[in-house]
């Protein structure tokens, strides 16, 4: 009598652009549609994604804001001392980093927090070496507190980090598809760029990333890659080099 024969798992149909990645993940796209704070089903569906694209085999790294609870800027706006808003901040940083990490492990990712400034009780210290090794072993690695001073933001941090983890690009997820010319929830006519200059970025002051992380990328030759978190599967093919996205890089596409 014949056996029958053995369910095997389709192969990807494409294979990844980029091998190692870093994704920043602001904390307002941990909101959902809620004003502030944080969306269960939202995680779920960003930390399903993550998961789709380390079975392509993309490495995959964290850093993501804190925008959702407490936003430095704002607090120092609002009269508070700089250095001691940016610290909230970063604790609201950990929090949402937290949330990201107890997600993906209810979906059997293994998955470290890494935090710039120590929380020995919560999370990890960072150490480069240890989220290296961490990385080697297929675990994401989510980076919280920023770069662990004030003064600077979490974009900065994800460019920092990329850097140091040697990533292929830095994927920022936003609310919109790419990088335009003026906001396109407010200007039905604001074009769409489909690739652009870390110069160009600069120049033109695009309020996508701020400004010390563009340089640093550009110092460092780090591709840029601007797309929507908000689809599904919206990671996997951003960093198979699919979908609408913006890339920022000075290489020239072969």
């Amino acid at each position: 009598m014949n056996q029958p024969a053995k369910k095997t798992m389709p192969k990807p149909s494409s294979k990844p652009l980029y091998k190692r990645v870093l994704l920043k993940i602001s904390g307002e796209a941990l909101m959902g549609d809620q004003k502030f704070g944080l969306d269960t089903h939202t995680i779920e569906r960003i930390c399903g994604d993550i998961k789709s694209a380390l079975r392509m085999g993309v490495e995959v790294c964290v850093v993501v804001g804190g925008g959702n609870i407490f936003r430095g800027m704002q607090g120092a706006a609002s009269g508070m001392e700089r250095a001691s808003a940016d610290y909230m901040g970063m604790i609201a940083t950990v929090m949402n980093a937290l949330a990201l990490q107890n997600t993906l492990e209810r979906m059997n990712v293994e998955t470290r927090v890494l935090s710039a400034i120590s929380m020995m009780q919560v999370c990890e210290p960072y150490i480069r070496r240890r989220a290296m090794r961490h990385m080697e072993r297929g675990r994401v690695v989510i980076f919280a507190a920023g770069t662990g001073n004030p003064y600077f933001t979490t974009d900065t941090a994800a460019a920092l980090r990329a850097n140091e983890m040697g990533c292929d690009v830095l994927m920022k997820g936003t609310q919109v598809d790419g990088v335009y010319s003026a906001d396109p929830k407010k200007e039905k006519k604001a074009k769409h760029f489909d690739r652009l200059s870390y110069h160009e970025m600069l120049v033109r002051d695009l309020k996508v990333m701020d400004a010390s992380a563009i340089s640093l990328a550009r110092e460092n030759q780090i591709p840029i890659l601007v797309f929507s978190i908000a689809g599904k599967d919206s990671i996997a093919q951003a960093a198979m080099g699919k979908g609408k996205f913006t890339l920022i890089t000075d290489k020239k596409v072969k």
